[in-house]
C-alpha cells in the first residue's frame, strides 16, 4: 500500500490534519461550537474560488477567508462566541458568495470551465501530490501548536467564563484566537480527552484510508467519515450503558446484615 507515492501522501496529510483537527474539535464540543467549525468549512469552497476568480493561487483565498469569517464569528458575538442565528446567516451568505465567485470565474475566464467548482468542493485526498501534502502536513503542526499553548486557559474559559473573566483570564481574546485556529481547521480527564479525540481522528483517517486502498469503489472521504461515526455511536452506546448501571447502582438498597 504505501508503494504508491499516492498512498504516502494521503497519508502523510490526513495524519497530520486528523490530529490538528481531533485538537481543534475537542474545544468546539466543549465550546459547543461545533456549527461553527461546519460553517467555516463552507467557507473554505468560497475562499478558493474567489481567489481562483481573481487569478491568485486558491490556498491564499482559503485560508484568508477561513480566518477573516471566523474572526468576524467572533467579533459579533458575545465573548468571542457567535450564537446559532450569527452563524446561519453569515453561513447563507458566504455560500452565495460562492456560487457568486463560481459564475464569475466561469464567465470571465474563457479557459476557465465549472470543473474547478467541483474540484476544489470534491477533491480526493487521493489527489493531493507531495508538495501540498508537506504543506497541509506544516499548517497542521502550527495548528497543533497553536492549540496546545492556548489549552490551559481556553479550556478554563471553556468550562467556566464568568470565573475566568474574573481572574483576569481574557476570554474574548482567547475566544478570537480559538476561531481563527479553527478557521485554519479541567485537570487531568480533559487533557486525557483531549488526546483521545486527537488520537481517534488518526485512527478514522488512518483505517478510512485502507478501507478506500482495500476497496477502491469507497470515496476516501466516505470511509472516513463513517469510521468517524462509528466511533462516535461506540462512545455514545457505551456512555448510555454506563449511565444505566449508575441508575440500577443507585436503586440497589443495601441489605443489613
Amino acid at each position: 500500500m504505501f508503494g504508491h507515492e499516492f498512498m504516502r501522501n494521503a497519508f502523510l496529510a490526513g495524519t497530520f490534519v486528523a490530529l490538528a483537527c481531533g485538537l481543534v474539535g475537542y474545544f468546539l464540543v466543549l465550546r459547543a461550537q461545533v456549527f461553527t467549525g461546519d460553517a467555516l468549512s463552507h467557507v473554505a469552497f468560497t475562499g478558493a474560488l474567489g481567489a481562483l476568480a481573481l487569478g491568485v493561487d486558491l490556498r491564499i483565498g482559503l485560508f484568508a477567508t477561513t480566518i477573516a469569517v471566523a474572526l468576524l464569528l467572533g467579533a459579533l458575538g458575545r465573548r468571542g462566541r457567535a450564537d446559532d442565528v450569527v452563524i446561519g446567516n453569515v453561513f447563507a451568505w458566504i455560500l452565495g458568495l460562492g456560487v457568486f465567485f463560481l459564475t464569475l470565474y466561469t464567465t470571465s475566464r474563457s479557459h476557465a470551465n465549472g470543473s474547478a467548482g467541483v474540484t476544489v468542493l470534491f477533491g480526493s485526498v487521493f489527489g493531493i501530490t507531495a508538495g501540498p501534502a508537506r504543506t497541509a502536513a506544516l499548517i497542521a503542526t502550527l495548528v497543533v501548536v497553536a492549540t496546545l499553548f492556548v489549552a490551559r486557559p481556553l479550556l478554563f474559559a471553556s468550562v467556566d467564563e464568568a470565573v475566568a473573566a474574573a481572574r483576569g483570564v481574557p476570554v474574548r481574546l482567547l475566544g478570537f484566537a480559538f476561531l481563527a485556529v479553527v478557521g485554519t481547521t479541567a485537570a487531568d480527564r480533559p487533557y486525557r480527552a483531549l488526546g483521545l479525540s486527537a488520537a481517534l481522528a488518526v485512527a478514522a483517517v488512518w483505517i478510512g484510508l485502507t478501507a478506500s486502498y482495500l476497496l477502491p469503489r469507497i470515496p476516501p472521504s466516505f470511509a472516513i467519515i463513517t469510521t468517524a461515526t462509528t466511533f462516535y455511536l461506540l462512545a455514545f452506546a457505551a456512555t448510555r450503558l454506563r449511565r444505566i448501571w449508575r441508575t440500577v447502582d443507585q436503586r440497589v438498597v443495601p441489605v443489613a446484615s
